[in-house]
């Protein structure tokens, strides 16, 4: 049976419903139940279903180890937040907020192991590859969060650095959750590195469109803090390509806010976004992340495999860089 996306999202959210990480102490479990039942995109395991459904019909048989890259990317979400210091997360209190933050760590650490023990009824064949894969993938990802933060006392970010940065934090994950898919799928490993291939282009589109929607998007929609990037200083794609568009002046202003705390957050987003409006820089964001779209679309074009699951795969990609959160 062929699934539509609608259907996916569905079995994916009965597996996290169903999903026990444990029960004693609660307090280390309660926040992992409560973060995965908060809701999102589930990107990661559409991802896989909609890679291995490419290939084969079966697509209820891989759910569970489809939850592994979810519950990981979970993981990463709580530590983040933690580093980030966020106060939401999906429109709710972040895990460290609602709790604390050693708890959130301890909740966090428990996620990662839980993601590799949903992998443990794989096929043998393909067990070892898939592990050491996602391990990793879990590496880069690691790697990325790392270069995030050393660009904070890095005055001079380029946008080749912050390209490569999001391709570790958040491309390869979604790179790897296409290629699991079509591994599980019994794809031949040229078609499992091109899926990889688009979901590395998705990634760092859809990081750019994030970019761009914490600046942009309304925040009921967000369900997060607006302007978020701006109040704490983070090095974006829009700030990067903003000091290499500014003039002397408009660098001065830039300067003058990325410097400061102040206690109004509003005033310092309202004054920075006013110069991302003067270069335009919602439109060059827009174009970058559109470009690395249609790339992922055309690799998708070269795969063979059956026109419905791949025009579902185009439809997922499109629907990823269209969004308003």
């Amino acid at each position: 049976m062929k699934y539509n996306i609608a259907d996916l999202k569905l079995l994916i959210e009965k597996s996290i419903a169903s999903f026990v990480p444990g029960s004693h102490p609660k307090e280390l479990y309660q926040p992992i139940t409560y973060l995965l039942n908060l809701g999102g995109k589930r990107i990661r395991p559409l991802l896989t279903l909609l890679a291995y459904q490419l290939f084969r019909d079966n697509v209820e048989s891989i759910v569970r180890p489809a939850l592994a890259v979810e519950v990981f990317h979970n993981f990463t979400l709580v530590h983040d937040d933690i580093i980030d210091e966020a106060p939401l997360r999906r429109g709710h209190s972040t895990v460290h907020k609602k709790w604390n933050t050693n708890t959130a760590i301890l909740a966090g650490d428990v996620m990662m192991i839980k993601a590799l023990t949903l992998l443990d009824g794989l096929e043998s064949d393909k067990f070892s590859t898939i592990i050491e894969e996602f391990c990793s993938c879990a590496i880069q990802v690691c790697e990325g969060q790392q270069l995030d933060m050393n660009f904070e006392t890095h005055d001079h970010i380029t946008e080749e650095d912050y390209l490569q940065m999001i391709r570790l934090k958040t491309a390869v994950l979604l790179g790897f959750s296409l290629k699991f898919g079509a591994q599980l799928g019994g794809a031949d490993p040229h078609t499992t590195q091109l899926l990889y291939d688009v979901g590395v282009n998705l990634g760092i589109s859809f990081q750019l469109k994030d970019d761009l929607l914490d600046v942009y998007a309304q925040e009921a929609k967000l369900g997060k803090q607006i302007g978020r990037d701006i109040s704490t200083n983070k090095k974006t794609y829009l700030r990067i390509k903003a000091f290499e568009l500014a003039d002397t002046q408009q660098k001065k202003i830039l300067t003058h806010w990325l410097q400061k705390s102040p206690a109004n957050h509003e005033e310092k987003v309202y004054a920075v976004k006013a110069i991302f409006d003067q270069l335009d820089i919602q439109t060059h964001t827009e174009k970058k992340a559109q470009a690395y779209c249609k790339q992922a679309l055309t690799l998708i074009e070269k795969i063979e495999a059956k026109p419905t699951p791949k025009d579902l795969l185009k439809t997922f990609a499109n629907e990823l860089f269209y969004r308003e959160n």
